[in-house]
């Protein structure tokens, strides 16, 4: 299925297939400094996308700096050859692999090499990345942007806060959180400039830098998405906090204390860039839950419980590449998108769009500089977290339309008059998690599996596929059947009658200890989760019994919510939003539930969402460790939700022996053996540009043609 997938991506966009190769990927590869790092080698002589106008940069000298990028009052201006770019596009690169936590900076100098390959393909003309990388990454982008000095990356420096306790201090002015983010600004200061050596620190890049990337940084991005509750606090804490009166930014009378540390780290940063003779554009992390817009309808006081407004951090003459603000905003979250009556009408394409409305909102706020999207897309998962407006929801796309939402959102961006737009993000991310099945995970094991149901883990524009120890090969089980594992799926291959049955259930037991009544279409009471198939019909349900049913984790809603199931079993379903109360009409909205289990037919390289296929004779189903109840298939653990009296659930985990496969077709069940597998510390995969990338490719070419 893989082979098949990489196939049509290599059809649909040729030049960028060629630079990336789809061989297989350790996990535990050296680091980034280390040499290749992987079997794979990117393709020798692969250009970037057709030559155009000349992007080599063309600084301006202004109040004494040089000045690759100008945000002025309404303009944000990249200065090159051919003129003044006023759009930038680009992705975001995070810092980790497959098998790796993000703060181990695990990617190689061989994909830095073949990914800037890739991106120059795509028409990617800005890199964001979230924190200082490795030396690697400043030494390929240089060596990339010198071999093709008019069509350059560009570069987006982001500084992350390395101590977030202020969340638990409720206190940002806090020594420890304030003096680490201070030595970090300074730190990547000198990194970009190629004048940093540290050693090891868990969480932290180290090494040498010794390479300038200076020539090619559009402009700096510092600071996280604040916790609006911890923020909050922190004003309170810290009202009496003096106002920010730097050389380069200061901030205005009405900034709350938040806004006068922020104005006084970005002055810090500034001055760092100064002392060099540079001034670019610096910007601080903002996102809807702490926009400076008000939304009366939001249902959730938390999401507008803090206000952050960039238009009270401002630049003085002496820093004349100025300041933007950004936003890290998607179509689907929070919830005013959907109820805020202002943001309805606005029309795109000839429909009205709140997305639209949301961003022409953030416009009119920001008259006074520059608004960039920062982060924004949609992913091509199975399981989703949120509906969104217009079909945009957080997740349950394939990845054509995955793919075709992300095109059509960067030309939207660019249509509002905005600034820029940067995709989320460049690759898969195995570690991340989201509300809807964290607590279904063993936390601290997440990143060695790659779960289709978590949709933080696919927004990639390269998917990174999980491709299975060679030590987990095929296994034979009765009647000709086989089944393998990797890190995302059990694999099932089932030999069919001649004429095959019109349905079939494949039943899993999974805990041997527990029984109860058995799932639909088989008498097995060992079965603990279940796929039933309509072979006529092409459709296809995944169950789980009610004791690993893990929905309750994560809400308790109305029982008529869920989709019918017999006694003593569900349907695999992810909560997508909990019953809620709009603040200002008192509508009471029910709880929203994707069937997550619902069974897909056909080829993943025609729907990546596809979960089974009928072949000539043989039935082949691919089942998320998820429908099997895993929390960690790498160490056998499944999830066994606890829960009260009150029906309330926690997490619990047991280990399992392996999966015993019994099919069940006609009234006949059939147990075939037991599928057990080798645990694993190392993972392995493969990569590959998502199929339908083209359509992103054409949207980048788009924004940036003028």
């Amino acid at each position: 299925m893989t082979r098949g997938r990489v196939a049509a991506a290599t059809a649909a966009v040729v030049l960028i297939a060629a630079v990336l190769t789809y061989q297989r990927f350790a996990g535990d590869d050296p680091g980034p400094d280390a040499g290749s790092g992987s079997t794979a080698t990117a393709t020798a002589g692969v250009s970037a996308a057709p030559q155009g106008p000349s992007w080599a940069p063309k600084p301006r000298r202004l109040a004494g700096l040089n000045v690759l990028s100008t945000a002025g009052r309404t303009t944000f201006a990249l200065h090159t050859d051919h003129g003044d770019v006023t759009f930038l596009a680009g992705v975001n690169l995070g810092s980790t692999t497959p098998g790796h936590q993000p703060g181990e900076l695990s990617i190689s100098v061989e994909q830095y090499r073949r990914w800037f390959e890739a991106m120059g393909a795509l028409g990617v003309r800005v890199v964001r990345i979230y924190t200082i990388h490795p030396p690697a990454f400043y030494r390929e982008m240089a060596r990339y942007n010198r071999a093709r000095p008019t069509q350059p990356l560009f570069l987006m420096q982001g500084v992350y806060l390395p101590d977030e306790s202020y969340v638990a201090k409720g206190d940002i002015y806090h020594r420890a959180v304030t003096t680490t983010f201070q030595r970090e600004l300074r730190d990547a200061a000198d990194a970009v400039a190629g004048s940093l050596r540290r050693g090891d620190t868990p969480g932290r890049a180290s090494g040498t830098w010794d390479t300038d990337v200076n020539p090619w940084l559009a402009g700096w991005i510092v600071g996280v998405e604040f916790d609006p509750g911890a923020t909050a606090a922190s004003d309170l804490k810290n009202a009496g906090a003096p106002s920010a009166k730097g050389d380069f930014f200061r901030s205005t009378n009405g900034a709350t204390p938040t806004e006068r540390w922020l104005a006084a780290r970005m002055d810090e940063l500034a001055g760092y860039q100064a002392g060099r003779g540079l001034s670019q554009p610096i910007a601080f992390v903002n996102w809807p839950t702490t926009d400076p817009l008000r939304h009366p309808d939001e249902p959730l006081s938390s999401e507008d419980l803090l206000q952050l407004d960039a238009n009270h951090v401002r630049p003085t003459q002496r820093w004349p590449a100025g300041t933007f603000a950004s936003y890290h905003a998607y179509p689907y979250y929070p919830d005013f998108l959907r109820h805020e009556a202002a943001l309805q009408n606005l029309p795109n394409a000839g429909r009205a769009d709140p997305y639209a409305g949301y961003l022409a909102a953030l416009k009119k706020h920001h008259a006074g500089m520059p608004t960039m999207i920062t982060e924004f897309g949609v992913p091509s998962s199975i399981g989703s977290a949120h509906n969104g407006t217009l079909g945009r929801d957080q997740g349950g796309h394939s990845e054509q339309d995955a793919m075709r939402i992300d095109a059509d959102l960067l030309r939207l961006i660019s249509r509002q008059g905005l600034a820029g737009g940067l995709l989320f993000s460049w690759a898969d991310e195995w570690f991340k998690f989201t509300w809807n099945t964290v607590a279904h995970q063993d936390r601290e094991r997440r990143q060695l599996w790659h779960d289709p149901l978590t949709n933080e883990q696919h927004f990639g524009l390269v998917a990174m596929d999980a491709a299975g120890s060679p030590d987990n090969v095929a296994k034979v089980l009765a009647d000709g059947v086989t089944a393998r594992v990797d890190e995302s799926y059990l694999h099932i291959a089932v030999p069919l009658t001649d004429p095959p049955p019109a349905s079939l259930t494949l039943s899993f037991d999974v805990l041997p200890a527990m029984s109860g009544p058995p799932p639909p279409g088989s008498l097995s009471r060992e079965a603990d989760a279940a796929v039933v198939l309509d072979l006529t019909g092409r459709t296809g349900q995944a169950y789980l019994r009610d004791e690993l049913d893990p929905l309750p984790l994560d809400w308790r809603p109305a029982a008529s919510v869920r989709g019918s199931a017999p006694d003593g079993w569900q349907r695999f379903e992810l909560m997508l939003n909990r019953d809620l109360i709009l603040p200002r009409t008192g509508e009471k909205l029910p709880a929203e539930i994707q069937n997550a289990g619902l069974l897909r037919y056909g080829d993943p390289v025609t729907d990546s969402r596809s979960l089974w296929s009928i072949s000539g004779r043989t039935l082949t189903v691919r089942v998320p460790w998820g429908f099997l109840g895993f929390a960690d298939p790498s160490a056998h653990q499944v999830g066994v939700p606890k829960r009260d009296k009150a029906g309330r659930a926690t997490p619990r985990a047991e280990t399992s022996p392996g999966v015993r496969v019994i099919v069940s077709a006609g009234g006949v069940d059939r147990a075939l053996g037991d599928v057990t597998w080798a645990g694993w510390n190392r993972v392995y995969h493969t990569e590959r540009l998502k199929t339908g990338a083209d359509a992103v490719r054409a949207a980048m070419r788009d924004v940036t043609s003028d």
